[in-house]
């Protein structure tokens, strides 16, 4: 019988299945282009191969193009009587993310892994700041996620993906010398994984190595695609780095050409979420206020993410709209809060709408309290930090820059790390 590269058995015996299936994988997990069009060659050579058609669908969702994901789907369940037990639990798996059913699909992952540990396509969407794990709303859920990982090691071995995945918690963990050693073997695994480049550059972020972390990435995004999936993320952290190092020229460049809507090319997500925390952070670093950029990203945002659901979108999506002025688009997520953290978006729209009125006291005062807990917003602590600046940026502007500097050195001291806090004015 085929065969993944991690030895699970495949119900199909084209052999150009299973090489478009592997590459599919491969292109999935170092987020290279081209991971749909390789499952999509997958059930082209055989329509019958039921792990093809929700892997294809997988895909499609990951790319931001959910609606393309329903007929692969239905193909999915229409074959998986005739699948393995391990292909159709994990058929049924993903039936359950992309009908957005989050906490189910993460017991039915667990379970999953005690038959088959070595199911790395099941275990990835619990994986990383932006799976499961990381937007279910929990506190304590970075050690949750590191606790997902660290006794698979044995299954996994030196394996790059497994190595990018468990370098990433143990960083979010402040587990820097563990971290270093795994996402340097990840690397050196799979030198173009986009992944683990990323995750290395979160690396240089929390140790406060600006101007290496910036290098390191320049020379990496040279000849990474533009429809590569983290082509705008990887681009975002590039824009931060120019930021803080005062190339502020390089920096609006990256964001026209790279992040802006109409000129990023990737999810939807990543455009809604980099795009205010970028702006929010320019200003910070002294750059004039531009309301035609906050506009457009509030009615991007009303496009894609008008309805809250997802609370760190939701946390973006406020700050776009209190910083466009938009009061009527606020008030819908301050009074119909949904998601895993939706208890903190009203808080989050009221700071941020002080912050956009110049009501410095005010903007600290909503927002402090939420930094204990913000982890439970999901994404990485490199993109939760716009919390903390926010509220020590506020604290300055009202006249309590002792206390702001207690509070963000005490918060993040690695980024004090060559020069102070560039985003805060302390």
């Amino acid at each position: 019988m085929l065969q993944d590269r991690y030895g699970n058995d495949l119900s199909t015996t084209s052999t150009a299945a299973r090489d478009a299936y592997l590459a599919g994988v491969e292109s999935l997990m170092a987020a290279t282009p081209g991971m749909d069009t390789a499952f999509q060659a997958a059930v082209t050579a055989d329509d019958g191969f039921a792990l093809g058609h929700i892997s294809l669908a997988r895909a499609k969702q990951l790319l931001g193009r959910g609606h393309e994901a329903k007929a692969p789907l239905a193909r999915a369940l229409e074959l998986a009587a005739a699948a393995t037990p391990r292909e159709q639990s994990q058929i049924a798996m993903f039936e359950k993310i992309l009908t957005g059913q989050g906490a189910a699909a993460l017991e039915a992952i667990r379970e999953h892994l005690k038959s088959w540990p070595r199911d790395a396509m099941a275990l990835a969407p619990a994986t990383s700041v932006f799976g499961l794990i990381g937007f279910s709303g929990k506190v304590g859920r970075e050690v949750d996620q590191l606790a997902i990982l660290t006794p698979l090691e044995k299954h996994y071995g030196d394996d790059w993906w497994y190595r990018t995945q468990l370098a990433f918690a143990q960083i979010e963990l402040q587990m820097f010398d563990e971290g270093s050693r795994n996402i340097e073997a990840a690397l050196a695994g799979f030198p173009r994984s986009a992944h683990a480049a990323h995750i290395r550059g979160h690396l240089y972020y929390e140790t406060g190595e600006r101007e290496a972390g910036l290098a390191f990435m320049i020379d990496w995004m040279k000849d990474y695609p533009r429809d590569g999936l983290m082509h705008c993320h990887n681009s975002w952290h590039l824009a931060l780095w120019s930021m803080e190092t005062g190339r502020h020229a390089q920096a609006w460049r990256i964001y026209d050409d790279a992040l802006r809507p109409g000129a990023a090319w990737g999810p939807q997500v990543n455009v809604a979420t980099d795009c205010p925390a970028f702006l929010l952070r320019a200003e910070m670093a002294g750059q004039p206020r531009r309301p035609e950029l906050w506009r457009e990203l509030g009615e991007y945002a009303t496009k894609w993410f008008g309805r809250p659901g997802l609370s760190f979108v939701d946390m973006h999506t406020v700050l776009a709209y209190a910083m466009a002025g938009d009061s009527e688009a606020l008030t819908r997520f301050t009074e119909s809060p949904r998601g895993a953290a939706g208890d903190m978006v009203a808080p989050l729209s009221q700071g941020f709408d002080a912050y956009a009125r110049g009501d410095w006291a005010r903007a600290a005062e909503q927002i402090e309290p939420l930094l204990v807990t913000h982890e439970r917003l999901g994404g990485s602590r490199a993109q939760r930090d716009l919390l903390e600046y926010t509220v020590t940026s506020a604290m300055v502007r009202a006249g309590r820059a002792e206390a702001a500097r207690s509070l963000i050195s005490m918060r993040r001291p690695q980024n004090g790390k060559g020069g102070g806090f560039p985003l805060t004015g302390l």
